[in-house]
């Protein structure tokens, strides 16, 4: 086949028609925006890579067009009616008239459509059906506009294949990220897990439903409406779990939060192997919907080791970064049915183009390979010969394989050759006898692929007598099966506790039920987890929804008392480094360092010093004398905290009320431990004019340091003690904890946060500059106008802070001095300072509005013009 024989035999050429691929990974809204595109035309097809993903696009478009315009075409079910004009379809089953001579597609529909899509297009590298899709991508066009929708490894195919085409990739709407491996007790909610046999996802079905009260059932062999209905039962909540083939990789969008592998190989139709990444990336891409982000990992069960990705998998799936393909299957549509012979000669016919590799032997030609064995069937030509072929289209539903699979084909071909239609008594008699509700769901299911070959028959016109008719019977039969399916699995697995389990509580009593707590604090009753003991406090776990479920949460509860007991018991015994003080919202809270676990929140006490410590409420499950001993405990820690880094304001709290000290240090220690060690000098005129010498020594050695901007204690610059002095005034504020000054920092931009800031910092104009550096400038500048110097700013240090004029004028003119200009440059002129001058009263700032009153005092006073 040559690249440039592109458009389908029957359908005219593209013209000016647009061509775009749109390219991208899972979730990224490419089939939404197809059937946007082709709403927005006058007709248009899609073909879609499962008969389930085509049922529910049908049903979206129908919503937007109504039935009347809609048509559904797919092996076993075909809905059309006399106006449809846009058409949703398998890829198999696409009206496209290739050269099968295959009629079954005919009906209302136009020689073209305006508009043309095919969704997952690079399944043209699947060597089953590989063929179909690159059939489909290089000559399936709309008159107008033809999207092809695939994954971005496709892009150097198409620029090669088709270098007409415009190519449009999408990024994924949210994130994936990789989350380990997970035993089936520790999935999260919304998790769907994925396994390659029907075996294997009835077995994890069966363990969810003993482990997590219930699963959802989603295989590819199922009908829409099962399927639909074991959706529907996930999309409501009524389950938190889905087990699925990895049909689920394909279009199905449901809200998965997380994706677990059950393993990651499966077998081919060939021979086992290890999926391939894309494939990978392809199932995991299910996780997340739109912006939600999402997870993927691996099952653990039991003893068995679980399925290990490499971190080149890993990292490629994250970040959507997979091997370009450099081929694709491809397989002759221009068909020779001079003779069976000359009829397989041109199926395995090779193209000249390097790109497109002949597709592996599938299973309508190695059916008709087996059956040409047969000298008389050998001999059909012409249009015996497409009979034979459409015949060999048959699929196998059952999957039995090519050899059993030929007996019904050839069954079929005789009775087409014979009177030209099936005889409706056989065709009858299969489908009564499939007609059986009774049975297990593996009796069922296999009734169900039955009949899905019966109902392929009967949407051929030209094979049955009444096609219609028996079409309706096939559709009925199917969703009494469907029905009885969905039913089988919901009461298999979907059932919130064994029937074991249930007469042990009515025999036995809740009481008698072992309960446990594992390590990781998972609590069980009996085989089933149910919640999980975070330090104090018990969380249900979401699956406990059902009333059956009660009895034992309340049997968890009173058996809870021992080992909440003994968790008391460890707290009480351990060292102080197993509590830390944290943030619990805008709360102060104490809290269990290794699991950050709360047991108290700090509330406003007597004083500054003295916060009050009230326990959580998951301790009131406590015995009351041991809760009583907690809180000692924890009172305790708090008390040795504030006495090793709060040390200083602790003694000038004792100060305040010792009678022993003068009137004057009282006064001033109080007034320093209720604004949290640090004022500014002007609010203290009065206090500081009534001190005598003795009273200063008195303060210095109780380490106030009174300097000539600010009193404040030296040790509480510690970072450490900047902390615990910003929590206990955020606790009597009622306030959340401030944003506070990294520990190495000198001075502080405009966008520090006040409350922080003032805990260590003076504000100089929109800056703010360390207490303890200023104090320093200060000092220097009144030392050097003592000695009569004229170096009144100590330029070296300045200049190391990164002051710059406007904030040393600015600094200067608290300390007293006003630049004077003479014939040297700038110099400095004492003024005094007005706290000096005119000294006024300052009263101490109350409790509650501790950090307004010291932003309002901290203010920089103006300099006389």
């Amino acid at each position: 086949m040559a690249r440039k024989a592109r458009h389908i035999v029957g359908m005219a050429a593209p013209n000016d028609g647009i061509l775009r691929a749109i390219l991208g990974p899972t979730n990224t809204g490419k089939t939404h925006l197809a059937i946007e595109r082709m709403c927005a035309h006058s007709s248009g097809v899609i073909g879609f890579p499962l008969r389930l993903l085509a049922r529910e696009v049908y049903d979206r478009v129908v919503a937007i067009k109504g039935e009347k315009s809609v048509a559904l075409l797919t092996g076993e079910e075909r809905i059309v009616p006399p106006q449809a004009r846009y058409v949703l379809a398998t890829a198999e089953s696409m009206p496209v008239r290739t050269g099968r001579a295959d009629r079954r597609h005919e009906g209302p529909f136009p020689d073209q459509f305006a508009f043309a899509a095919i969704d997952e297009a690079q399944l043209g590298a699947d060597p089953e059906r590989g063929h179909v899709f690159t059939d489909r991508l290089l000559r399936a066009r709309g008159r107008e506009e033809t999207l092809i929708l695939g994954s971005e490894t496709l892009k150097p195919l198409i620029r090669q294949l088709l270098p007409e085409a415009e190519i449009v990739t999408r990024p994924r709407f949210s994130t994936l990220r990789y989350a380990g491996s997970a035993k089936l007790s520790r999935l999260p909610p919304r998790a769907a897990i994925v396994a390659f046999s029907a075996e294997q996802v009835y077995a994890l079905a069966e363990m969810l439903r003993r482990f997590k009260g219930g699963a959802a059932v989603v295989m590819g062999a199922l009908s829409p409406a099962t399927r639909n209905a074991q959706v529907a039962m996930f999309q409501r909540g009524e389950v938190d779990y889905l087990v699925a083939t990895d049909a689920i990789g394909m279009g199905l969008n449901m809200d998965v939060a997380h994706v677990a592998f059950a393993g990651l190989d499966k077998f081919d139709g060939r021979r086992d192997r290890r999926l391939t990444i894309p494939e990978m990336a392809q199932i995991a891409g299910r996780a997340g919907r739109h912006q939600k982000d999402g997870s993927f990992g691996t099952l653990s069960l039991g003893g068995e080791a679980a399925p290990e990705f490499s971190e080149e998998e890993i990292a490629a799936i994250e970040e959507h970064r997979f091997r370009p393909l450099d081929h694709l299957y491809w397989r002759s549509s221009d068909l020779d049915f001079t003779s069976v012979a000359d009829l397989i000669r041109s199926l395995e016919a090779k193209s000249d183009d390097p790109l497109l590799r002949p597709a592996p032997t599938a299973i309508d030609l190695a059916v008709l390979k087996l059956i040409a064995e047969d000298p008389a069937i050998a001999a059909a030509t012409d249009k015996r010969a497409r009979r034979l072929w459409a015949a060999c289209g048959l699929p196998d539903f059952r999957k039995v394989g090519p050899m059993h699979h030929a007996r019904m084909v050839r069954r079929l071909y005789n009775y087409l050759c014979d009177g030209d239609h099936v005889p409706h008594e056989w065709f009858a008699a299969e489908v009564a006898r499939l007609d059986n509700v009774a049975g297990d769901i593996e009796a069922l299911a296999d009734r169900l692929a039955g009949v899905r070959s019966w109902a392929y028959i009967a949407q051929r016109a030209d094979w049955l007598a009444e096609p219609t008719k028996w079409a309706e019977r096939t559709r009925a039969v199917e969703a009494r099966l469907s029905d009885a399916l969905h039913g089988a699995l919901t009461q298999r697995f979907v059932d919130r506790r064994t029937a074991v389990l249930v007469r042990d509580i009515g025999a036995r009593g809740a009481d008698a039920l072992p309960v446990t707590v594992a390590a990781d604090g998972e609590v069980s009753v009996g085989p089933e987890p149910i919640g999980h003991l975070a330090g104090f406090e018990f969380r249900v776990d979401p699956a406990a929804r059902h009333a059956d479920k009660r009895l034992l949460l309340a049997a968890a509860e009173r058996r809870l008392g021992d080992e909440l007991d003994r968790r008391a018991k460890a707290l009480l015994d351990a060292p102080d480094e197993a509590f830390a003080l944290v943030e619990d919202g805008p709360a102060l809270a104490i809290a269990a360092s290794d699991g950050g676990h709360l047991l108290a929140r700090l509330a406003p006490g007597r004083s500054l010093l003295e916060p009050a410590v009230r326990t959580v409420r998951p301790l009131d499950r406590l015995s009351a004398p041991r809760r009583a001993e907690l809180r000692a405990r924890l009172e305790g820690w708090l008390d040795r905290q504030l006495d090793r880094h709060l040390a200083p304001l602790r003694r000038l709290a004792a100060t305040a009320t010792d009678k022993a000290a003068t009137p004057g240090v009282r006064a001033l220690a109080a007034m320093l431990v209720d604004a949290g060690g640090v004022l500014p000098r002007r609010a203290l005129t009065q206090q500081l004019a009534q001190l005598d010498k003795a009273d200063r020594h008195a303060l210095h050695r109780l380490k106030v340091r009174l300097g000539a901007l600010d009193l404040f204690l030296p040790p509480l610059l510690k970072p450490a003690a900047q902390r615990w002095r910003a929590a206990l005034q955020a606790v009597r504020a009622g306030q959340p904890l401030p944003r506070l000054p990294d520990p190495s920092a000198a001075t502080l931009d405009g966008e520090a946060d006040p409350r922080g800031a003032a805990l260590a910092f003076r504000r100089i104009g929109p800056r703010w500059l360390r207490l303890d550096l200023a104090d320093r400038l200060a000092a220097h500048a009144h030392a050097a106008k003592q000695a009569g110097r004229t170096d009144i700013v100590d330029a070296a240090l300045a200049t190391s802070l990164g002051l710059d004029a406007v904030a040393i004028r600015q600094l200067m003119a608290e300390v007293g001095f006003v630049p004077a200009f003479g014939p040297a440059g700038e110099a400095w002129k004492w003024r005094g300072t007005r706290h000096r001058e005119r000294p006024r009263k300052a009263a101490a700032p109350a409790a509650a509005n501790a950090f307004a009153a010291l932003a309002e005092l901290r203010r920089p006073s103006r300099p006389k013009p």
